[in-house]
């Protein structure tokens, strides 16, 4: 095996089935990943409308529709337009932050009740708005909304979910986010056809049904065990946690235990930011910081964004351009389904590594595909069918390869690793940093496009190479392992056990396989 890699030993195997109140729990909570996926599918199909461009930046309109001579890689390169695209994930940032308390304090079920409900309020803004400043007004409480839900809904469902299911079950919020792209794509390509100039207005507006969907599970929901737990509701804890086990309560007594042990040491904790500071969280933090961080530097979330921008800057017209990020959005959905059935079978280390070696042979295929007919110029030419085909299956293949790794690894991974007492700290900086460099990303894009041309592709596949030899090195396999005893990968890690305290009781769980 590699050097990130072990085998099980002596590891806790909680029983519990695959009941309908826990499988009703997961898939309605990860219904929070709607509301993400579908603004990624919807900002890009947008950007790319010629009545929304005419009404909120005549400037890029003009470049676009009007000067035909202009550099391709170029023409949609505008601070004004990017800045509606990244607000958004500005918000998200901020957002994560108060969402950590009060995620901790209220619960995961309300703090994704809210963030559907601040979200809604902000799709509606959307979609009436007159001037620039109330869209920018409604992206930002879209983050808000976006912010919210990120920090919830991974959480809830770790906690939730059976330990042999929990990546299957977790992956479903994976999964909702790219049914979010999907949709949001059908409904840019099929808007143009119905609404002429107000298109824009029902794709933007659209985005309050996944907002309501959102609401409505959260009120059907039930609270986590450890919510209710660290709420000092002790018997309810037990009652749901015999519900979605589907066990008696003698079955379910050494997990409710080991959940009651992990609340009890998360209340002696007053200050969770400074306590996961401590150096024993250094492995968890460097994670929490280090995926999300990789994850955006796949350059994935540039295709999703600007799918429709990018394939027209390459020569597609705009419907063609619009029709074939359905296509890539319908791959994105089947290809996690490969992930929700190889996270608990495979492991997560094995799919992160494939994921990787894909991608990267597919981003520097782009790059030699974009850059042997446009060059460093940018010229329009004709592109011919077949080619523009090509084209978009590496686009296809690309996006297979980070739906079955990066794309829903990178949520499930960092939500699993933390103990309760600095959990919902945790899962606030993977947002952070997740939505800081969305954000980072979505404002540099198309000026990256612009002044790294084809080598953007390059760009992207050399960090894809960093973040796989990372993987391989450093991340130990969280594969089976519960939840509140995943502390114990570290201490048996060739490099993380360094920064573990030395307690010999626990030293029994995983052998290093160098």
């Amino acid at each position: 095996m590699g050097a990130g890699g072990f085998v099980a030993g002596d590891v806790k195997n909680y029983p519990g089935k695959v009941t309908r109140h826990v499988v009703n729990a997961c898939v309605l909570g990860a219904m929070g990943g709607l509301i993400f996926g579908y603004d990624l599918g919807i900002s890009g199909g947008v950007t790319s409308m010629a009545p929304f461009l005419n009404k909120f930046f005549p400037d890029v309109y003009r470049k676009e529709a009007l000067d035909t001579s202009t550099n391709q890689y170029c023409k949609f390169n505008d601070m004004g337009l990017t800045l509606f695209t990244s607000s958004l994930y500005l918000a998200a940032l901020i957002a994560s932050f108060g969402a950590s308390y009060i995620t901790r304090t209220w619960g995961r079920k309300r703090t994704m009740l809210l963030g559907g409900i601040i979200f809604f309020i902000g799709a509606a803004l959307n979609a009436g708005a007159v001037d620039l400043s109330m869209l920018i007004a409604g992206r930002i409480l879209l983050g808000v909304g976006v912010g919210f839900s990120t920090q919830s809904v991974p959480l809830y469902v770790s906690e939730m979910a059976p330990q042999k299911h929990r990546g299957a079950f977790n992956i479903v919020f994976q999964l909702a986010i790219t049914i979010g792209i999907f949709i949001a794509n059908l409904v840019n390509y099929l808007t143009p056809k119905i609404a002429g100039n107000q298109a824009w207005r029902y794709s933007l507006g659209g985005a309050t049904i996944p907002a309501a969907l959102i609401c409505l599970s959260a009120l059907k929901l039930d609270d986590t065990p450890n919510t209710l737990l660290e709420q000092g509701k002790a018997e309810k804890a037990r009652e749901i946690l015999r519900k979605i086990r589907g066990l008696n309560d003698k079955e379910i007594e050494a997990e409710f235990q080991d959940l009651v042990t992990a609340s009890e040491a998360a209340k002696q904790v007053e200050h969770p930011w400074t306590r996961i500071l401590k150096r024993q969280y250094r492995p968890q933090l460097t994670m929490a910081v280090a995926i999300p961080f990789f994850q955006q530097l796949t350059g994935m979330n540039v295709v999703m964004f600007y799918a429709p921008v990018l394939l027209q800057s390459i020569g597609f017209e705009n419907n063609a351009s619009l029709l074939s990020t359905v296509i890539t959005g319908a791959v994105n959905i089947l290809a996690t389904g490969v992930s929700i059935y190889g996270s608990d079978k495979s492991g997560r280390r094995s799919l992160f590594l494939s994921g990787g070696a894909v991608m990267f042979v597919f981003q520097v295929a782009l790059a030699v595909l974009i850059g042997s007919k446009f060059g460093t110029s940018g010229d329009v030419i004709e592109l011919p069918k077949w080619y523009a085909g090509i084209v978009v299956a590496c686009i296809c293949l690309f996006v297979s390869a980070f739906a079955w790794s990066w794309g829903p690894l990178g949520w499930l991974v960092p939500s699993e690793i933390f103990p309760l007492e600095i959990r919902s700290a945790g899962q606030s900086i993977t947002v952070a940093v997740n939505m800081l460099f969305t954000f980072f990303i979505a404002q540099l894009f198309l000026a990256m496009l612009c002044h790294f041309k084809f080598g953007l592709f390059i760009f992207f596949a050399i960090f894809v190479a960093i973040m796989s030899t990372f993987i391989f090195f450093f991340l130990p396999e969280t594969t089976n392992i519960p939840i509140e005893e995943m502390s114990r990968v570290w201490k048996q890690h060739w490099y993380w056990r360094r920064f573990m305290p030395d307690e010999d009781d626990d030293r029994r769980v995983l052998v290093l396989m160098v």
